[in-house]
């Protein structure tokens, strides 16, 4: 294990802006660690590789070149299986749709996209949305203890988040469907008002409740996720109008005043 494996999300987003790491020497990090560890874990559905690298080799060509999109930049994360990815299997943790295959991204995904972020692929959910996973699937075991509850539906997100196989992943949540696996695996969760993130091409279980949301290691991840995802959309009549505040900035100033609360990467690169 090298002590990259469980930073941050923020604490990468420093390294990768510094160029200490690579987008690409992440991903493959991460792609690694899927590979020895999700054998027992069970939390991707569908692990994307050579797309992430493509993603990653794009976003460390622009850092290189100096244009810096954000937090997200370079950071390798993963989605529920539930939130449709263009070309990517989207199953929705059932079996009618084990082929199924979206024409288009969600909102939430272009968004991703357009922040840089390089996406591992998907992440085992409950069928439906609901509280069992499907007869024919694995489901993910809690990486702290393989005999404990891992939470659902977003159990994947859990596992992947807190085992170190991504740097913080999208969940859903419509009867605490993030907050439950957050509360098992040990990291934050953050389930938004309703309609501050976009719904559009993300499997409905309740229209009037379902909410998009992060899944991470700290609440300066879960903000720098959200940040990035919130907002209003033509597509999701829905979403507020209200602008996105900046709340990664709102969680440094109240964080400021205690120093130990995040650890520091302003000072040496890592390795």
């Amino acid at each position: 294990m090298s002590t990259l494996d469980f930073l941050t999300l923020t604490e990468l987003s420093e390294q990768i802006r510094r160029r200490c790491i690579s987008p690409v020497e992440v991903t493959r990090l991460c792609l690694r660690r899927i590979n020895e560890y999700d054998g027992i874990l069970s939390s991707y559905s569908t692990v994307t590789g050579d797309r992430a690298l493509k993603q990653a080799s794009f976003a460390e060509e622009e850092i290189n070149n100096g244009r810096l999109r954000g937090p997200l930049h370079g950071v390798p994360i993963a989605l529920k299986d539930l939130i449709s990815t263009k070309g990517v299997v989207t199953t929705a943790g059932m079996s009618l749709y084990k082929d199924h295959v979206p024409l288009f991204d969600a909102t939430v995904v272009e968004r991703l996209d357009r922040a840089g972020a390089v996406i591992l692929g998907k992440l085992k959910t409950a069928e439906g949305a609901l509280f069992n996973h499907h007869s024919s699937v694995v489901p993910p075991r809690n990486p702290w203890n393989t005999d404990y509850w891992s939470g659902v539906s977003s159990s994947g997100s859990g596992v992947a988040t807190a085992a170190g196989l991504c740097f913080g992943t999208l969940g859903t949540d419509t009867a605490g469907s993030i907050r439950m696996p957050s509360s098992c695996c040990g990291l934050t969760g953050i389930k938004p008002t309703w309609g501050r993130v976009s719904r559009f091409g993300v499997f409905a279980l309740a229209d009037s409740l379902d909410c998009v949301g992060p899944m991470a290691r700290s609440a300066a991840d879960g903000a720098a996720i959200l940040g990035v995802i919130a907002g209003t959309d033509p597509n999701d009549p829905t979403t507020l109008k209200a602008p996105v505040p900046n709340y990664l900035n709102q969680i440094s100033e109240d964080i400021r005043g205690f120093p130990n609360t995040l650890r520091s990467t302003e000072t040496n690169c890592l390795n």
